[in-house]
């Protein structure tokens, strides 16, 4: 069988749907701020942003009170939004200064951790590396961190509009005017239904782009723009479920090895949240085999004698999946900002692989999107260079430095696992400065697949399930009758369809002998197939999963 070149069966994105150059329309609602996306980003963003306008009012400043907008996709709030996660609170400090960390909305404090190499019946205990230590940090659920931001953030006077997905960028000449969001109630073939509503406008002169990872509108700007990066993105596919359990985990567990292969890059984690724990496996989208499911491959992690000792006689609440940006530092975007817009959070690859943390540099990044914001329309300027401050902090806080030290690590693993953690180390040790300059990277859709081999798994209903058995547990309402929103390429072979059917968590594809079957209403939106095959874009408000404890 020849090898599976993803990026020769994948469309390009579609531009004249994500770019829209026209003026709004006639009842278009005015912002003079628009974040796009209420993730830890967008939410903290808004936040600084209702704050800073307050302080200059009181002030006396000339800008007066700010109309502040954040635009959600989810019906509520949290219900997009999916993380391991075990939270390092300094940015909730920053934009909470005085606030105790018992107010914020963690699960539990870490006090004790524990790293295992895993094969398939034993693990053994590793030294934690330093990248990985996580005492004084928190576990979390990030849905209930987002709730808990939107309530902040109404409390100050921002509008958050849910269930409105930004459909395209509104622009005129290269600058960001707006967004148009996405219709609502087209039948399978795209006409009205007796449910449809339009589109609506959503004027701004700053418009944010913290829509999370791989961001439709971010993508299509930055293609429209021509801004690149010195590597690609590259991404990984994170599948995770949340059990209620007997006795509560007394530690923070990560693991390497089995059930990858030493050609995968990837881990697990396992997070005590008092009476529940947040369990789930990482793998990377570089990965060679076109048989990878990591569905599949945490099913099979569950049954063993380190995971199901914690699960036993527990009961799975919850399950979920997204990607993530993995590139790191070399992979972020030349710039940030453009003429009216800005991008932040995953939405810009802020996320450092080797500390698994992604979270406070979103929000820091929303942060220094406000401030940079507000100081531009202080100055009456949010075209071009008026928004490059947001560059300048950026390059010159933690964010760049945490990255710039890591910059190499996740990379050197693209030659195999013992390769790549002999190199990881050395690049410990020498705080980055090994092996000198950048590691070059492919796209994920630009490495050569091939089948490995296959064990069939068949759920047990206790402590595995099936892909359709999880699409319920993600809680997706979304209606059958919706038109899809994936865009498939053409001539997919069997082999593809067999690729993309074992790729998806969600068992959105299947080969129907010769063909590919697309079942869009499983879509749980994680966007592995955007990375490696159809592209997504978005669909009505309230699709999706409907996430509460991920």
């Amino acid at each position: 069988m020849s090898p599976i070149l993803p990026s020769r069966h994948q469309p390009a994105l579609p531009l004249d749907r994500l770019i829209l150059r026209e003026p709004p329309g006639a009842e278009a609602i005015e912002m003079d701020v628009l974040f796009v996306g209420a993730g830890p980003a967008g939410l903290a963003g808004a936040i600084e942003l209702a704050r800073l306008a307050r302080q200059d009012e009181a002030a006396g400043g000339h800008l007066g009170s700010l109309n502040i907008g954040v635009l959600e996709r989810a019906e509520s709030l949290g219900e997009h939004n999916l993380s391991g996660a075990v939270v390092k609170p300094r940015a909730f400090r920053e934009l909470f200064p005085g606030m105790p960390d018992t107010d914020f909305p963690f699960r539990q404090r870490v006090d004790a951790e524990a790293v295992y190499f895993l094969t398939e019946g034993a693990a053994r205990r590793l030294p934690t590396p330093p990248t990985m230590h996580n005492r004084g940090n928190y576990s979390a659920s990030i849905c209930e961190i987002v709730r808990w931001l939107g309530e902040r953030a109404e409390e100050l006077g921002v509008n958050i509009f849910t269930g409105f997905p930004a459909d395209a960028l509104l622009v005129e000449d290269a600058r960001v005017c707006g967004v148009r969001t996405t219709p609502s109630g087209l039948d399978r073939d795209g006409r009205p239904g007796g449910s449809y509503t339009p589109p609506t406008d959503l004027t701004a002169k700053v418009t944010v782009l913290s829509e999370g990872t791989r961001g439709a509108l971010a993508q299509a700007w930055r293609e429209w723009q021509g801004v690149g990066s010195p590597n690609p993105q590259i991404f990984a596919l994170g599948v995770k479920e949340v059990w209620q359990v007997p006795r509560p985990l007394d530690r923070v567990i990560h693991t390497m090895g089995w059930p990858l292969s030493t050609e995968e890059f990837g881990g697990s984690w396992c997070y005590p949240q008092g009476d529940q724990v947040s369990l789930g496996l990482v793998v990377g989208l570089d990965a060679p085999d076109s048989r990878l499911d990591v569905h599949g491959m945490l099913q099979r992690m569950k049954l063993h004698p380190l995971f199901r000792e914690i699960l036993d006689g527990g009961t799975l609440l919850e399950w979920g999946a997204k990607t993530i940006p993995e590139g790191g530092y070399y992979a972020l975007p030349e710039r940030r900002y453009g003429d009216g817009m800005l991008i932040a959070g995953d939405a810009a690859g802020f996320v450092d692989v080797p500390s698994l943390k992604g979270i406070h540099y979103a929000m820091q990044s929303g942060i220094y999107a406000a401030r940079a914001a507000f100081v531009a329309l202080k100055r009456g300027d949010a075209f071009g260079t008026g928004l490059a401050d947001y560059d300048r902090m950026v390059r010159e806080s933690y964010i760049t430095a945490d990255l710039h030290r890591t910059r190499n690590m996740r990379l050197a693993f693209k030659d195999g696992f013992a390769v790549g953690a002999a190199k990881a180390g050395l690049m410990t040790l020498t705080g980055g400065r090994f092996p000198g300059g950048m590691i070059r990277m492919h796209a994920d859709a630009d490495v050569a697949r091939t089948p490995g081999s296959e064990t069939p798994f068949v759920p047990d209903g206790t402590y595995t399930l099936g892909k359709l058995d999880a699409v319920f547990k993600s809680g997706n309402a979304t209606r059958d009758t919706i038109p899809s929103h994936l865009i498939v390429g053409k001539d997919i072979s069997a082999e593809v369809a067999d690729f993309y059917a074992h790729l998806c968590p969600a068992g959105v594809y299947e080969r129907d002998g010769d063909t590919l079957r697309v079942n869009a209403p499983n879509c749980v939106d994680c966007k592995a197939t955007d990375v490696l095959g159809p592209r997504w874009t978005p669909r009505e408000g309230g699709s999706g999963p409907k996430y509460r404890l991920m």
